[in-house]
């Protein structure tokens, strides 16, 4: 049983991680504008593919989930 209870922190200390982040997120002016996010704007129709956001936060998370599993 050990082993659950650790399991258990773990996740909610990653859902409490996720929910400071949404609320900050708003905050950080940067994270969706980055150079290398795709932003096609025309008459009718707007597209927009945060690329480079995405890149970004793959890469902290998994920085995050690397050192947990040491």
């Amino acid at each position: 049983m050990p082993a659950l209870g650790k399991t258990l922190i773990v996740i909610g200390l990653v859902v409490a991680a996720i929910g400071v982040v949404l609320t900050l997120a708003g905050r950080i002016p940067w994270l969706g504008r980055l150079p290398g996010d795709i932003y096609i704007k025309r008459e009718n129709f707007t597209f927009y593919f945060p690329l480079a956001t995405s890149i970004i936060i793959s890469i902290i998370l998994t920085l995050v989930l690397w050192l947990f599993r040491r």
